[in-house]
This record gives structure tokens, C-alpha cells and sequence, in this order.
């Protein structure tokens, strides 16, 4: 793998993935864990699982069982579980979309520090990455590593075609065909300056 991962990270993350798979739970692995399990690199240090609405008490409840502490948080789209001090998301409305079904089914089983687990796939990781900027959260260095390390396994027309109503996406888009990280053919997107 390219970057070391943090071990207290790593084993939070396995035992909410064993504690979620023996509840029968569906889940899917994402965030930085997702880059890092699909051999890529991201800035970020967190343990993301995304989760649907109606899973999250259950869920909550199976965790608390096994130790966790809990909580929900103001935020409407998350809750939140602590092992020993290390956070874990539980997110079911990430980027303003809800997971559903065809999130769950959009991931690859991946061996994850040695247990099989639901990984989102790039693309949707990338999607999700370039829907987070907005205007108070525009930091385009925690997605130029992931665009980067995973480029061949992203599906980039469905990136465009997913993000076309974000124009921090566009940027980005139009800054990594630039770079040459990703060449976008016949120069179909120009950015619009001025509007």
C-alpha cells in the first residue's frame, strides 16, 4: 500500500465492520479507508462507512453492545460511534444524497487490514469528494492525491455527468486535465469565466 495507515484507526475500523457484518447490516466502506483499500492515497485520516437512515439505531445499538460509545450529533446526515477516543462516521445522506440500494451495490469486496468488506467504488468516491467542495470547504488538495492514485479505476464520463451541477467540480475537472492527471478529449469542457 503506498501510505502507512494509522494501527488505533485500522482496528476501529475492523471492529465496526465485523460488528456491522455479524448484525447483518449493509454497509459500504468509504473516505480515506475506501482510497487506501483500492491502493490509492488520500490527505485524509477518517473512517467513513456509509450506512442507510433506517440501518442507524440498529446499528448504534449493535455498536454500543460491543463497546462503543455513541453519538448524534447535530448534523442531520450522520452519527457518530468512539472507540477508545477514535472516531468512526456512520453517514447516510452523504453530499445531500441518501444511501440507498444503488449506493450499497456500487462497491467492490475488498480484503480491508484482513477483513472482507463492501468498498465504495473510485468513481462514487470521487463523485462524493468533488460534491463536498462548496464555498466555505474548497480544498482541492484533499482530492488531487485521490484523482491521482486511483485515475484507472474512475469512470470520468460519469464523474462529469454526476457533478455537472457543481462548478467547484468543474474547476477541478478543468485543473486535472491541465496537470495532465486525466485528459478530458476533444476539449468539450471549457471553463466559463465571467458567466
Amino acid at each position: 500500500m503506498p501510505h502507512r495507515v494509522d494501527e488505533g484507526l485500522a482496528i476501529t475500523l475492523k471492529r465496526v465492520a465485523s460488528t456491522l457484518k455479524s448484525a447483518d447490516i449493509p454497509f459500504a466502506l468509504g473516505g480515506s479507508f475506501a482510497v487506501y483499500a483500492r491502493g490509492g492515497y488520500s490527505s485524509d485520516h477518517d473512517v467513513d462507512f456509509l450506512i442507510r437512515e433506517q440501518d442507524k439505531d440498529r446499528a448504534l445499538q449493535e455498536l454500543a453492545a460491543v463497546g462503543f460509545e455513541t453519538e448524534q450529533p447535530p448534523e442531520d446526515w450522520l452519527v457518530k460511534v468512539y472507540d477508545e477516543g477514535r472516531m468512526a462516521d456512520l453517514i447516510y445522506r452523504p453530499v445531500e444524497s441518501p444511501v440507498d440500494e444503488e449506493t450499497l451495490r456500487d462497491t467492490e469486496q475488498i480484503s480491508v487490514e484482513a477483513i472482507y468488506m463492501p468498498v465504495l467504488s473510485a468513481t462514487r468516491l470521487m463523485v462524493h469528494k468533488l460534491l463536498s467542495y462548496s464555498q466555505h470547504y474548497c480544498d482541492f488538495a484533499t482530492g488531487l492525491p485521490v484523482a491521482r492514485s486511483l485515475r484507472e479505476q474512475i469512470d470520468w464520463d460519469r464523474v462529469r455527468r454526476e457533478t455537472t451541477s457543481s462548478p467547484y467540480a468543474e474547476a477541478f475537472l478543468v485543473l486535472l486535465d491541465r496537470l495532465d492527471v486525466v485528459s478530458f478529449p476533444g476539449g468539450e469542457r471549457e471553463l466559463k469565466v465571467g458567466g
